[in-house]
Protein backbone atom coordinates (compact mmCIF):
# COMPACT_ATOMS: atom_id res chain seq x y z
CA UNK A 1 0.00 0.00 0.00
CA UNK A 2 1.27 3.49 -0.82
CA UNK A 3 2.55 5.63 2.04
CA UNK A 4 0.74 8.67 0.58
CA UNK A 5 -1.58 10.53 2.89
CA UNK A 6 -3.83 12.49 0.55
CA UNK A 7 -6.34 14.98 1.97
CA UNK A 8 -10.00 14.16 1.38
CA UNK A 9 -10.54 17.39 -0.52
CA UNK A 10 -7.88 18.86 -2.78
CA UNK A 11 -7.72 22.64 -2.92
CA UNK A 12 -6.67 22.47 -6.56
CA UNK A 13 -3.67 21.86 -8.78
CA UNK A 14 -0.58 24.05 -8.62
CA UNK A 15 2.40 24.01 -10.97
CA UNK A 16 5.56 25.46 -9.41
CA UNK A 17 8.42 26.56 -11.67
CA UNK A 18 11.64 26.42 -9.67
CA UNK A 19 14.60 28.21 -11.24
CA UNK A 20 17.89 26.40 -11.77
CA UNK A 21 19.59 29.25 -9.91
CA UNK A 22 17.57 28.34 -6.83
CA UNK A 23 19.64 25.16 -6.68
CA UNK A 24 22.94 26.73 -7.82
CA UNK A 25 22.89 30.48 -7.07
CA UNK A 26 24.53 32.82 -9.56
CA UNK A 27 28.09 33.76 -8.70
CA UNK A 28 28.74 30.62 -6.62
CA UNK A 29 30.77 27.60 -7.70
CA UNK A 30 28.40 25.26 -5.90
CA UNK A 31 29.08 21.52 -5.95
CA UNK A 32 26.37 18.86 -5.78
CA UNK A 33 26.40 18.87 -1.96
CA UNK A 34 25.76 22.61 -1.96
CA UNK A 35 22.96 22.06 -4.45
CA UNK A 36 21.33 19.48 -2.17
CA UNK A 37 21.48 22.07 0.62
CA UNK A 38 19.96 24.79 -1.56
CA UNK A 39 17.27 22.38 -2.75
CA UNK A 40 16.23 21.56 0.80
CA UNK A 41 16.05 25.28 1.58
CA UNK A 42 13.82 25.94 -1.44
CA UNK A 43 10.91 23.73 -0.47
CA UNK A 44 8.85 26.02 1.79
CA UNK A 45 6.18 26.97 -0.79
CA UNK A 46 5.93 23.38 -2.02
CA UNK A 47 5.46 21.94 1.47
CA UNK A 48 2.91 24.66 2.32
CA UNK A 49 0.78 23.93 -0.74
CA UNK A 50 0.93 20.15 -0.30
CA UNK A 51 0.11 20.46 3.41
CA UNK A 52 -2.88 22.66 2.51
CA UNK A 53 -4.22 19.89 0.27
CA UNK A 54 -3.07 20.99 -3.17
CA UNK A 55 -1.94 18.60 -5.88
CA UNK A 56 1.49 19.88 -6.88
CA UNK A 57 3.71 19.50 -9.92
CA UNK A 58 7.23 20.95 -9.78
CA UNK A 59 9.07 22.07 -12.91
CA UNK A 60 12.72 22.95 -12.30
CA UNK A 61 15.28 24.78 -14.37
CA UNK A 62 18.75 23.51 -15.25
CA UNK A 63 20.58 26.52 -16.70
CA UNK A 64 23.67 26.40 -14.45
CA UNK A 65 23.73 22.60 -14.39
CA UNK A 66 23.42 21.94 -18.13
CA UNK A 67 26.08 24.59 -18.72
CA UNK A 68 28.39 22.70 -16.37
CA UNK A 69 27.63 19.48 -18.23
CA UNK A 70 28.64 21.11 -21.50
CA UNK A 71 31.94 22.15 -19.93
CA UNK A 72 32.54 18.60 -18.69
CA UNK A 73 31.82 17.29 -22.17
CA UNK A 74 34.22 19.77 -23.75
CA UNK A 75 37.02 19.04 -21.29
CA UNK A 76 36.65 15.27 -21.70
CA UNK A 77 35.91 15.17 -25.43
CA UNK A 78 39.22 13.47 -26.25
CA UNK A 79 38.68 10.78 -23.62
CA UNK A 80 34.93 10.08 -23.90
CA UNK A 81 32.44 10.75 -26.69
CA UNK A 82 30.60 14.02 -25.92
CA UNK A 83 26.83 13.97 -25.51
CA UNK A 84 24.54 16.30 -27.50
CA UNK A 85 22.74 19.13 -25.74
CA UNK A 86 19.30 17.48 -25.93
CA UNK A 87 20.64 14.38 -24.15
CA UNK A 88 22.29 16.56 -21.50
CA UNK A 89 18.94 18.19 -20.81
CA UNK A 90 17.46 14.75 -20.08
CA UNK A 91 20.51 13.79 -18.02
CA UNK A 92 20.30 16.86 -15.78
CA UNK A 93 16.54 16.39 -15.44
CA UNK A 94 17.32 12.94 -14.04
CA UNK A 95 19.84 13.87 -11.38
CA UNK A 96 18.23 17.17 -10.41
CA UNK A 97 14.88 15.34 -10.25
CA UNK A 98 16.44 12.80 -7.90
CA UNK A 99 17.70 15.62 -5.70
CA UNK A 100 14.37 17.50 -5.65
CA UNK A 101 12.33 14.31 -5.23
CA UNK A 102 14.31 13.09 -2.24
CA UNK A 103 14.32 16.53 -0.60
CA UNK A 104 10.54 17.01 -1.02
CA UNK A 105 9.75 13.57 0.37
CA UNK A 106 11.90 14.16 3.46
CA UNK A 107 10.39 17.62 4.00
CA UNK A 108 6.83 16.31 3.74
CA UNK A 109 7.58 13.50 6.18
CA UNK A 110 8.94 16.02 8.68
CA UNK A 111 5.84 18.19 8.18
CA UNK A 112 3.58 15.25 8.95
CA UNK A 113 1.98 15.28 5.48
CA UNK A 114 3.71 12.45 3.60
CA UNK A 115 2.94 11.92 -0.08
CA UNK A 116 4.44 9.81 -2.80
CA UNK A 117 6.88 11.84 -4.90
CA UNK A 118 7.90 10.86 -8.43
CA UNK A 119 10.09 12.27 -11.20
CA UNK A 120 9.12 11.90 -14.86
CA UNK A 121 11.76 12.52 -17.52
CA UNK A 122 9.66 14.71 -19.77
CA UNK A 123 9.76 15.27 -23.52
CA UNK A 124 8.36 18.54 -24.85
CA UNK A 125 7.06 18.82 -28.39
CA UNK A 126 8.47 21.74 -30.42
CA UNK A 127 8.52 22.88 -34.03
CA UNK A 128 11.82 21.84 -35.68
CA UNK A 129 11.55 24.94 -37.89
CA UNK A 130 11.13 27.35 -34.97
CA UNK A 131 13.10 30.54 -35.71
CA UNK A 132 14.46 30.48 -32.15
CA UNK A 133 16.69 27.56 -33.10
CA UNK A 134 18.62 29.93 -35.38
CA UNK A 135 18.51 32.88 -32.97
CA UNK A 136 19.97 31.80 -29.60
CA UNK A 137 18.58 33.67 -26.57
CA UNK A 138 18.43 31.10 -23.75
CA UNK A 139 21.14 31.60 -21.11
CA UNK A 140 22.81 28.48 -19.77
CA UNK A 141 25.85 27.93 -17.60
CA UNK A 142 27.63 30.31 -15.29
CA UNK A 143 29.34 33.64 -15.83
CA UNK A 144 32.28 33.36 -18.21
CA UNK A 145 35.69 35.04 -17.91
CA UNK A 146 36.82 37.18 -20.84
CA UNK A 147 39.30 34.65 -22.19
CA UNK A 148 36.65 31.92 -22.21
CA UNK A 149 34.19 34.23 -23.99
CA UNK A 150 36.72 34.84 -26.76
CA UNK A 151 37.47 31.11 -27.05
CA UNK A 152 33.79 30.14 -27.31
CA UNK A 153 33.09 32.82 -29.90
CA UNK A 154 36.01 31.59 -32.00
CA UNK A 155 34.45 28.11 -31.86
CA UNK A 156 31.16 29.48 -33.18
CA UNK A 157 29.16 29.66 -29.93
CA UNK A 158 27.07 32.68 -28.95
CA UNK A 159 27.73 34.61 -25.73
CA UNK A 160 25.58 37.49 -24.45
CA UNK A 161 25.20 39.58 -21.29
CA UNK A 162 22.32 38.49 -19.07
CA UNK A 163 20.04 40.78 -17.06
CA UNK A 164 22.74 41.16 -14.41
CA UNK A 165 25.46 42.07 -16.92
CA UNK A 166 27.15 38.67 -16.76
CA UNK A 167 28.62 37.13 -19.92
CA UNK A 168 27.02 33.71 -20.44
CA UNK A 169 26.52 31.20 -23.21
CA UNK A 170 23.17 31.27 -25.03
CA UNK A 171 21.52 28.49 -27.02
CA UNK A 172 18.42 28.04 -29.15
CA UNK A 173 15.16 27.81 -27.22
CA UNK A 174 12.12 26.77 -29.29
CA UNK A 175 8.61 27.46 -28.00
CA UNK A 176 7.02 24.45 -26.28
CA UNK A 177 3.84 23.23 -27.94
CA UNK A 178 2.78 20.23 -25.85
CA UNK A 179 3.94 17.96 -23.03
CA UNK A 180 4.41 14.45 -24.39
CA UNK A 181 3.99 12.70 -21.01
CA UNK A 182 0.91 14.73 -19.98
CA UNK A 183 -1.42 11.70 -19.47
CA UNK A 184 1.07 10.03 -17.11
CA UNK A 185 1.62 13.27 -15.16
CA UNK A 186 -2.15 13.77 -14.82
CA UNK A 187 -2.70 10.23 -13.53
CA UNK A 188 -0.02 10.64 -10.87
CA UNK A 189 -1.39 14.00 -9.74
CA UNK A 190 -4.93 12.62 -9.57
CA UNK A 191 -3.58 9.89 -7.28
CA UNK A 192 -2.11 12.51 -4.93
CA UNK A 193 1.51 12.06 -5.98
CA UNK A 194 3.76 15.12 -5.98
CA UNK A 195 5.28 15.11 -9.47
CA UNK A 196 8.58 16.57 -10.69
CA UNK A 197 8.18 16.99 -14.45
CA UNK A 198 9.49 19.11 -17.29
CA UNK A 199 12.95 19.22 -15.72
CA UNK A 200 15.12 21.78 -17.46
CA UNK A 201 12.11 22.69 -19.59
CA UNK A 202 11.92 19.11 -20.84
CA UNK A 203 13.93 17.47 -23.60
CA UNK A 204 12.77 19.00 -26.92
CA UNK A 205 11.40 16.57 -29.50
CA UNK A 206 9.60 16.70 -32.83
CA UNK A 207 7.64 14.16 -34.85
CA UNK A 208 9.70 13.16 -37.85
CA UNK A 209 7.46 11.76 -40.61
CA UNK A 210 9.87 8.88 -41.23
CA UNK A 211 11.63 8.23 -37.92
CA UNK A 212 8.96 9.13 -35.37
CA UNK A 213 9.93 11.14 -32.29
CA UNK A 214 13.39 12.69 -32.58
CA UNK A 215 15.36 14.94 -30.23
CA UNK A 216 16.79 18.41 -30.86
CA UNK A 217 19.89 20.11 -29.49
CA UNK A 218 18.23 23.01 -27.71
CA UNK A 219 16.92 24.04 -24.29
CA UNK A 220 13.25 24.83 -23.76
CA UNK A 221 12.54 27.68 -21.35
CA UNK A 222 11.30 26.01 -18.19
CA UNK A 223 8.79 28.79 -17.39
CA UNK A 224 7.16 28.47 -20.82
CA UNK A 225 7.12 24.67 -20.44
CA UNK A 226 5.57 25.04 -16.98
CA UNK A 227 2.87 27.30 -18.42
CA UNK A 228 2.02 24.75 -21.14
CA UNK A 229 1.91 21.99 -18.53
CA UNK A 230 -0.25 24.10 -16.18
CA UNK A 231 -2.53 25.07 -19.06
CA UNK A 232 -3.09 21.49 -20.23
CA UNK A 233 -3.56 20.24 -16.67
CA UNK A 234 -6.12 23.03 -16.17
CA UNK A 235 -4.20 24.03 -13.04
CA UNK A 236 -5.50 26.70 -10.69
CA UNK A 237 -2.12 28.25 -9.88
CA UNK A 238 1.18 28.79 -11.68
CA UNK A 239 3.92 29.88 -9.27
CA UNK A 240 7.17 31.01 -10.91
CA UNK A 241 10.02 31.25 -8.41
CA UNK A 242 13.04 33.22 -9.58
CA UNK A 243 15.82 35.49 -8.25
CA UNK A 244 13.85 38.75 -8.00
CA UNK A 245 11.03 39.41 -5.56
CA UNK A 246 8.55 40.81 -8.10
CA UNK A 247 8.08 42.20 -11.59
CA UNK A 248 9.34 45.78 -11.69
CA UNK A 249 8.43 48.84 -13.70
CA UNK A 250 11.41 50.89 -14.90
CA UNK A 251 13.80 48.07 -13.96
CA UNK A 252 17.42 49.14 -13.62
CA UNK A 253 16.62 52.83 -13.13
CA UNK A 254 16.31 54.97 -9.98
CA UNK A 255 12.55 54.90 -10.57
CA UNK A 256 12.21 51.12 -10.46
CA UNK A 257 9.24 49.91 -8.40
CA UNK A 258 7.61 46.53 -7.79
CA UNK A 259 4.21 45.80 -9.31
CA UNK A 260 2.03 43.74 -6.92
CA UNK A 261 -0.60 42.97 -9.58
CA UNK A 262 -0.90 43.11 -13.33
CA UNK A 263 -3.77 42.34 -15.64
CA UNK A 264 -3.04 40.40 -18.79
CA UNK A 265 -3.47 43.56 -20.86
CA UNK A 266 -1.01 45.54 -18.71
CA UNK A 267 1.60 42.79 -18.83
CA UNK A 268 1.26 42.38 -22.61
CA UNK A 269 1.64 46.12 -23.18
CA UNK A 270 4.75 46.34 -20.99
CA UNK A 271 6.22 43.39 -22.88
CA UNK A 272 5.52 45.10 -26.22
CA UNK A 273 7.23 48.22 -24.89
CA UNK A 274 10.38 46.20 -24.14
CA UNK A 275 10.09 46.50 -20.37
CA UNK A 276 11.37 42.95 -19.76
CA UNK A 277 14.71 41.41 -20.66
CA UNK A 278 14.77 38.64 -23.26
CA UNK A 279 16.15 35.47 -21.75
CA UNK A 280 15.29 36.64 -18.23
CA UNK A 281 11.95 38.20 -17.18
CA UNK A 282 10.25 38.31 -20.59
CA UNK A 283 9.69 34.51 -20.85
CA UNK A 284 8.29 34.48 -17.32
CA UNK A 285 5.81 37.24 -18.16
CA UNK A 286 4.77 35.47 -21.38
CA UNK A 287 4.35 32.19 -19.54
CA UNK A 288 2.23 33.82 -16.84
CA UNK A 289 0.09 35.68 -19.39
CA UNK A 290 -0.49 32.58 -21.52
CA UNK A 291 -1.54 30.54 -18.50
CA UNK A 292 -3.87 33.19 -17.05
CA UNK A 293 -5.45 33.91 -20.43
CA UNK A 294 -6.13 30.27 -21.29
CA UNK A 295 -7.28 29.04 -17.87
CA UNK A 296 -8.53 32.02 -15.87
CA UNK A 297 -6.18 30.88 -13.09
CA UNK A 298 -3.66 33.08 -11.35
CA UNK A 299 0.04 33.24 -12.06
CA UNK A 300 2.54 34.59 -9.52
CA UNK A 301 6.14 35.63 -10.12
CA UNK A 302 8.34 36.12 -7.08
CA UNK A 303 11.64 35.26 -5.43
CA UNK A 304 12.17 31.83 -3.96
CA UNK A 305 12.33 33.14 -0.40
CA UNK A 306 9.05 35.03 -0.89
CA UNK A 307 7.12 32.02 -2.16
CA UNK A 308 5.11 31.44 1.00
CA UNK A 309 3.99 35.06 1.23
CA UNK A 310 3.27 35.21 -2.50
CA UNK A 311 0.86 32.27 -2.39
CA UNK A 312 -1.05 34.16 0.32
CA UNK A 313 -1.09 37.28 -1.88
CA UNK A 314 1.40 39.19 0.28
CA UNK A 315 4.43 39.30 -2.05
CA UNK A 316 5.48 39.02 -5.66
CA UNK A 317 3.52 39.98 -8.76
CA UNK A 318 0.18 38.33 -9.47
CA UNK A 319 -1.04 38.24 -13.08
CA UNK A 320 -4.74 37.60 -13.53
CA UNK A 321 -7.49 38.22 -16.05
CA UNK A 322 -8.79 41.12 -13.92
CA UNK A 323 -7.25 43.48 -11.40
CA UNK A 324 -9.23 42.03 -8.50
CA UNK A 325 -7.23 39.79 -6.21
CA UNK A 326 -8.41 36.19 -6.06
CA UNK A 327 -8.91 34.47 -2.75
CA UNK A 328 -5.75 33.61 -0.86
CA UNK A 329 -4.71 30.04 -0.21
Amino acid sequence: MSQSSVPNESVGTAVIALGGNALAPAGERSNVYDQFRYTRASLGPIVDLVSAGWNVCVVHGNGPQVGDELVRNELARYDAPPLPLGVLVAATAGWIGYMVQQSIENALRRAGTPRDVATIITQVVVDPNDDALQNPTKFIGRELPEDRVAELEREGYTVKLDGHGRARRVVGSPRPLAIHELPSIRRLLDAGTVVIAGGGGGAPIYDDPRLGWEGLDAVVDKDLAAAVLARDLRADLLLILTDVDAVYADWGTPQQRPLPRLTIEEAVQMDRDGAFGEGSMAPKIRAAVDFARRTGGRAIITALEKGREAVRGDAGTMITTTIESPEHV
